[in-house]
């Protein structure tokens, strides 16, 4: 029966990283994986998550399975870090999931047993959404988010997808740090967005994943919560890779925001059934990690510090970026004012391949750069490989 299977394309950033392990040129960049270096082009640790597991090796007493819902106290907490007070917490139905890309799914089939069929995608965009959208049997409609040449967010294709959809159709929005054009949406556009969503009776799917790395981590949620305290029910994937720098312990939950407290439970019970049907039960290193850091005053001020600083590195290197690029594209005098690990660059194709070959640079034909993955060292140099096009 393997005979009737047709062999899928390689995912192209995978192929990428191949590519560029296989390179033996010492001046070579990678621009393309989604993960933060420092300047030793080191994925670190973070201080507090190393302490965090030297007191679960020395206090954990048991690797049952935690059920289908996860780490309660987990839930508890990262809830707190996102949403704050803005819903009562009775409100709120929570299922620990693995990483966020098991948040979206564990969503998107939320949605279709609801009813839905439809969710509006802005593009350029995760390149997994659509995917895992398809997946769970969802019908999408795109839109323009980014304009290229500009570097802005084509604000009037939002308002107009949104005057568009009809009611309970889902929308996915970024709640900061855009995946991959490092996107900002303004303190009024939030506003007009939640007014419109609540208008048409649409239900907002918010991916939050990089919570800390725009422009801190109590700024990178406000538009999602003042979203949360107009509309009257909404879905929230968080992922705990970056913030935290969990990447390979896939760590994260879904969070449904309800009406009432019954509500609440009937969407936690449905969330829990489709995960047992789905992975069964969530991995727990990973959410054990973040519930301590967060129990802890003095662990979750020293995450929060490291991770400020990630941020105001990553802040460097963008007005770096920006001052260098802009002698060749005006326009790209907005990275300094984008945020999150991510830019996309106004480069065809065959820039691209070209900027590899010559000059060992790695990024997807999309033009997109991870900012978080260069050193502060290695910017001036790219600079001039990118304005030497």
């Amino acid at each position: 029966m393997f005979d009737a299977l047709a062999r899928q394309p390689d995912d192209p950033l995978l192929a990428l990283i191949g590519l560029f392990r296989k390179d033996e040129r010492p001046g070579k960049v990678d621009l393309g994986v989604g993960v933060y270096r420092d300047e030793t082009g080191r994925t670190p640790i973070f201080r507090a998550v190393k302490e965090a597991e030297k007191r679960l090796l020395e206090t954990q007493e048991t690797k049952a399975y935690v059920g289908p819902e996860g780490d309660l106290v987990f839930l508890d907490h990262l809830w707190r870090l996102v949403g704050g007070d803005t819903v009562e917490r009775s409100h709120v139905a929570g299922v620990q999931t693995p990483g966020g890309s098991g948040a979206l799914r564990l969503a998107a089939d939320l949605i279709y047993r609801m009813g839905g069929r439809k969710i509006w995608l802005g593009l350029p965009s995760w390149p997994n959404h659509a995917p895992i959208f398809k997946a769970a049997g969802l019908e999408i409609a795109t839109y323009d988010f980014f304009d290229m040449p500009s570097q802005s967010v084509i604000f009037d294709n939002v308002v107009s997808a949104l005057e568009g959809a009809a009611p309970g159709d889902a929308v996915l929005l970024h709640a900061s740090c855009h995946n991959p054009t490092g996107g900002v949406l303004t303190e009024a556009q939030w506003m007009e967005i939640a007014a419109l969503v609540a208008e048409r009776g649409l239900l907002p799917l918010v991916d939050l994943a990089y919570q800390g790395f725009g422009r801190g981590l109590e700024q990178d949620v406000a538009g999602l919560r003042h979203l949360l305290t107009v509309v009257p029910e909404a879905l929230v994937a968080v992922s705990c890779s970056k913030s935290f720098g969990l990447y390979r312990e896939r760590t994260g939950a879904i969070f449904g925001v309800t009406p009432s407290t019954s509500s609440a439970d009937t969407v936690r019970s449905n969330l829990a059934g489709l995960a047992r049907t789905s992975y069964s039960m969530p991995p727990d290193h990973g959410a054990a990690v973040v519930r301590t850091i967060l129990a802890d005053p003095d662990l979750a001020r020293d995450w929060a510090e490291e991770l400020e600083g990630m941020r105001l590195r990553m802040t460097g290197i963008r007005q770096a970026l920006a001052e260098g690029l802009r002698s060749r594209w005006q326009s790209l005098g907005a990275v300094a004012d984008q945020e999150g690990m991510f830019s996309m660059l106004p480069l065809t194709e065959a820039e691209v391949m070209r900027l590899r070959t010559e000059h060992g640079l790695y990024m997807p034909g999309s033009g997109r750069i991870n900012i978080a993955g260069l050193k502060t060292a290695e910017v001036a140099d790219v600079i001039q490989k990118f304005t030497s096009l």
